[in-house]
Parts: structure tokens; sequence; C-alpha cells
């Protein structure tokens, strides 16, 4: 038997005999850690049988998917080399992808604005009414529970057709989603400027105009931005319902069977995701500045 082994037999006795002991002396703190193991393993056996039950409703089948895949690869030839086709479609292309740009701008913005001063009434720190706090949080939820595209189709049926209807449902979601993420952050500001300009003097305005704003500024200008280049995707899909932009013009050549000039419009979307991913990046550092981590 080699040393290791002789002290584990040494040691195991008395190591047991003290577990007992201390099992005796704090039964709180081994009970509860007993019930967070068998909670945790509760917890594994639910979801993985969800995750089954869910594979057999939704019939889920490696079968399917394997057959699928030659599909999906005859697909992904036609799409090769891209081509916009004609030269005159090239620009058409080129002036719905402004379009999705522009939708996505303004509907962000229009949100934000908007968005602004609902945060304030929801936030807990600012508004001393519960009950009228909790019923602006209920609204927002009840606004941003809806999702972009239901919202594409409500305001293409009131506006008509066009990018207008794109800019409207852009700015509806992102309005329900800025008034939670804006009323969050001003929730989690420090206290100790805003009791400074109490202890000053300063009115429940000042406390807002010099406390709150220049420690939020940053965090609302970072979510709007990540905000601008989602909405550049959500307007692409958006756009396919008919809410104006490049959706359109993919819609169309995707129920044409024009696989080249989809493949053409998807990496032009892809481009411009990344373009402005990376100005926003750059603002987003201007505003905040760039934090580098302390070796």
């Amino acid at each position: 038997m080699s040393d290791t082994r002789r002290i584990r037999a040494a040691l195991g006795p008395a190591a047991l005999a003290n577990r007992r002991a201390l099992e005796k002396k704090y039964p709180d703190i081994f009970e509860g850690s007993r019930r967070n193991r068998v909670l945790t393993v509760a917890i594994v056996v639910t979801l993985t049988a969800l995750l089954l039950y869910a594979f057999v409703r939704l019939e889920f089948s490696l079968a399917k998917i394997g057959g699928g895949i030659g599909q999906l690869i005859h697909f992904v030839t036609l799409m090769f080399p891209p081509s916009p086709g004609t030269w005159p479609r090239f620009h058409l292309f080129l002036d719905g992808l402004g379009e999705t740009l522009a939708i996505a701008f303004l509907g962000t913005l229009a949100a934000a604005i908007l968005a602004f001063p609902i945060g304030f009434l929801a936030a807990k720190n600012v508004v001393p009414a519960r009950l009228f706090q909790l019923g602006t949080r209920r609204f927002l939820d009840t606004v941003r529970g809806v999702d972009t595209l239901i919202w594409a189709l409500i305001w293409i049926n009131v506006v008509g057709l066009g990018p207008f209807a794109g800019v409207l449902a852009i700015m509806t979601s992102d309005f329900g989603a800025f008034g939670k993420l804006f009323s969050e952050a001003i929730e989690a500001v420090d206290r100790k400027p805003i009791e400074g300009v109490t202890a000053s003097g300063g009115s429940n305005l000042a406390r807002i105009r010099f406390g709150i704003l220049p420690q939020i500024l940053p965090v609302i200008a970072g979510q709007v931005l990540y905000y601008f280049e989602s909405n550049t995707r959500s307007a692409t899909i958006i756009g396919i319902v008919g809410a104006g932009g490049i959706g359109l013009h993919l819609s169309e050549a995707i129920r044409t069977l024009e696989w080249q000039q989809v493949s053409f419009l998807v990496l032009m979307i892809l481009v411009a995701v990344a373009i402005i991913d990376q100005i926003s990046a750059r603002v987003r550092f201007a505003i905040i500045g760039e934090r580098r981590l302390e070796t």
C-alpha cells in the first residue's frame, strides 16, 4: 500500500467522525446543501424531459435534416456567383438598401426620443407613486411584447404599404424596449451626486439634470447605437411584408427563384451591418471612453 493510501485510510474514520459531528452541530447548513443538490438534479431532469418532449412534439428528425442537406447544398450552388442582374437593377438595390438604413435610423431615433421621458416615469427612484410607476412599466411591457413584424403588419393596414409603415413599426417596438432599458439605467445610478445636488438646495429638476443625466447619457447612447445596428436587420425583414426597403427586392427575388440576386442582396445587407457595427463601436468608445484592462 502506498503512503497516500495509508494516509487516506488513517484519516478516513477521523474525517467521517468529524463530518458527523459537524452535521449535528450545523444541521441547517448540511440540510440546505442536500436540498440544493436535490433541486439541481430535479431541474436538470425536468429540462431534459422538456427537451425530449419538444423534439417529439415538433417532429424533430435527423433523417429529415440529412435529406434536406442535399437540397440546401443545391440552393447554395444556385446562389453563386452573386449577381445583381442588370445595371439598372443594381441601382434599385442600392436605393432599397438606403431606404432600409433610413427606416432603421428614423425608427430608432424616434423611439429613443419618445422613450426618454417615459423612462423617468417608469423609474422607482424618480417617481414616488408606486402605482403610477408600475402602470407605466406594464404599458411598456405590453408595447414591447408585440414583435416588430406584427407592428409592421398593423401599421401597413393603418397607413398603407411603404417605408413610413416600417418607420412606425420599428419606432413602436423599440419604444417599449427603450423605455424599460432607460428606466433600469436610471434606477442603477449612484445616489451620491443626487444627494449632493439636494444638499446644495437643488430642485427636483436640478437633481435630474445634474445628478442623473450625466450618469445615464453614455449608457443610453450605447443602447441606441446597438439598436440601430440591430434594426438594420429588422428593417430588412419587415420590408418583406411590404414596409419598404431592400426586403421588398429580397422577397421578389426569392419568389421568382433568382438565387444569384438573393445572395447578392444578402451580401449587401451583411456589408452594411458590418460597416454600421464598426461606426457605432467607434462612436460608443468616443462617448463612454475605451476601457482597457489594468495589468
